[in-house]
């Protein structure tokens, strides 16, 4: 089946979504050249990779709307160190009546028998058709009450079906192929597994198969496998009709042929949504059915989460929860956010201004997957700066190599530019100044800068082992970060922060005693060819 796609009309003026006062990106409809009666028309609001954000979700609350609200995972983030945005996240959920969500990795950053008791707390139903436990997991010699090992499998369901407006809808869920690779702590998770992706795929299609067994033809996927796993899933399957998709935080502002509009094995179309990460937008999606449940149109709409404001009601329930926040100061001036981790993110690299100038140290180093939000112009408080760096991942002050340092990011520039969505990303910088080749994803050259701006060049071919450098980072990078080496044991770090960044960047501020203006750039250089 093949549908015309009309150009997408950029002299569109702030249009209006949903008798709101917000402009969204709004993208026209696409249709097919038939005329279609007894139509069935759903509009769906999504979320996905909120990641614990709370002050972007109280936003989204003012914003999205849908006869059906979903997400595609990810919407907590951190470990049981993280109970209050646990909670929170869940009243997030509740309150904005998202019915159902795909299995994110961060939501199984806590033990299985935590994240049972937070699901029991939440109307969402989390699903995945694709999550096993190992059929001897009791009887692992891993000390069961310590891990948090539960029979988690008899908890998430495959799919579900709900009524909207008369009509039944098939929702199946699927978490992602590398989910124990991308928890905060897979030690808790050995007894568990992800069907592969070829395996995945049949067990979708079976599900589907049930469904429509049922009677029901109108299928959405909840997604966490990432954007290529979700094309060969669109393509390499037939009676889904859209995907609620999360994992690589893609963000799509339109529905484009080749990019998230794909067509079955049946030919039929299927649409793919993202929103990106952190809860920066939230989208909608309307869709038009015919009468075999065939979409004959569809839009788009994306909605920038920081053009809403925060409803009042729902600020007081989120200090329940979570403690009023302190202000801090003003910000003067900040750039938009970065939307991909290959960017640098002068957001970061003031966080590492401020990890540098607290602990006294001559480096300070964040990567870039670890930033969660962006600093906004205006008053801003200790939760807006918490949502910045929401892991509780303590900070750590040891004496590191030169050689050290420059294998840490020819490591992490390499693997950034291997993996999909560019993960674990670019590292931000504080007291040094670094370029790289996009093309061949590799570091061709490394400066120090000391406190009073002077640069000394590293020699990256032959850095030296008896050159150190007293390193600020989080114990995630410096000793147990999966996607870094180890660059010091915690016990042979000269001091660890009972705290995070957060708290350092509040101090900060306070000491800076001015408004602030984020320009921190000109810390990583491109090279062209």
């Amino acid at each position: 089946m093949n549908l015309n796609i009309p150009k997408i009309n950029f002299n569109i003026q702030n249009p209006i979504f949903r008798g709101t006062k917000h402009s969204y990106n709004q993208t026209p409809v696409f249709r097919s050249n038939e005329d279609h009666g007894d139509t069935f028309e759903l509009s769906v609001g999504y979320v996905n990779d909120t990641h614990g954000q709370i002050n972007n979700m109280m936003r989204i609350l003012s914003g999205i709307k849908g006869d059906l609200k979903l997400s595609g995972g990810d919407n907590d983030i951190g470990d049981e160190k993280n109970k209050a945005v646990h909670r929170a996240t869940v009243k997030f959920l509740n309150i904005a009546d998202i019915k159902a969500s795909a299995f994110g990795n961060h939501e199984l950053d806590t033990t299985q028998a935590d994240f049972i008791d937070t699901m029991n707390s939440m109307k969402t139903k989390v699903l995945a058709v694709n999550f096993n436990k190992k059929d001897n997991w009791e009887k692992f010699e891993d000390n069961l009450d310590e891990y948090g090992r539960a029979a988690l499998d008899k908890e998430i369901q495959g799919s579900m079906v709900v009524d909207v407006k008369g009509e039944k809808i098939g929702l199946i869920g699927t978490c992602p192929i590398d989910m124990f690779t991308r928890t905060t702590h897979p030690n808790y998770h050995k007894d568990c597994y992800v069907d592969e992706l070829d395996d995945t795929i049949e067990l979708i299609q079976k599900e589907v198969n049930k469904l429509r067994g049922q009677g029901i033809n109108k299928i959405i996927l909840l997604s966490h496998l990432g954007h290529s796993n979700d094309i060969a899933v669109a393509e390499d399957t037939e009676g889904i009709d859209a995907i609620i998709s999360g994992h690589t935080h893609e963000l799509f502002k339109d529905i484009k042929e080749g990019e998230n509009l794909f067509y079955s094995k049946s030919g039929e179309p299927v649409i793919i949504t993202e929103a990106g990460r952190d809860g920066t937008y939230f989208g909608q999606l309307n869709l038009t059915f015919d009468k075999d449940g065939v979409i004959v149109k569809a839009q788009n709409n994306l909605g920038e989460t920081r053009n809403f404001h925060k409803n009042m009601i729902n600020q007081y329930v989120f200090d329940e929860i979570l403690g009023k926040p302190e202000t801090i100061g003003f910000i003067k001036q900040a750039p938009p956010p970065p939307t991909k981790l290959i960017e640098e993110n002068p957001h970061a690299n003031f966080v590492c201004d401020a990890m540098r100038h607290v602990t006294n140290s001559d480096v300070a180093i964040w990567n870039n997957a670890g930033i969660r939000n962006f600093f906004h112009e205006g008053i801003i408080d200790s939760r807006d700066i918490k949502d910045i760096a929401p892991f509780l991942d303590r900070i750590c002050v040891a004496y590191v190599s030169e050689k050290a340092l420059v294998e840490l990011f020819e490591g992490a520039i390499e693997d950034t530019y291997e993996h999909p969505g560019f993960k674990p990303g670019l590292l931000a910088v504080s007291g040094l100044k670094y370029s790289l080749d996009p093309e061949e994803g590799e570091l061709t050259g490394m400066s120090y800068i000391d406190k009073n701006g002077n640069e000394t060049i590293i020699d990256i071919e032959n850095p030296r082992e008896d050159k150190m450098y007293k390193l600020a980072t989080d114990e995630f990078i410096m000793s147990a970060g999966a996607d870094f080496p180890v660059l010091s044991k915690l016990e042979d770090c000269l001091k660890i922060y009972p705290y995070d960044k957060d708290v350092m960047t509040c101090d900060y501020i306070k000491f800076l005693d001015k408004p602030i203006v984020i320009n921190q750039t000109g810390r990583v250089i491109f090279e062209e060819n």
